[in-house]
């Protein structure tokens, strides 16, 4: 997921480049969103992984 956010990235900076302004918001706007989904994946992973431990091995 975090390379589909940095695919979308890289898209946003060369359209911008190229004077794509609308193509470079969107894409720009679904890097953001993939980042922060990712974000949120990634520290409800961690807390799940942190309570399903067994204390006692």
């Amino acid at each position: 997921m975090l390379s589909w956010a940095l695919t979308f990235f890289i898209l946003a900076i060369i359209a911008g480049i190229f004077g794509f302004g609308g193509i470079a918001s969107g894409a720009a706007g679904i890097a953001q969103f993939l980042f922060f989904l990712f974000i949120v994946l990634l520290v409800i992973s961690l807390l799940t992984g942190r309570f399903r431990r067994d204390p006692m091995v």
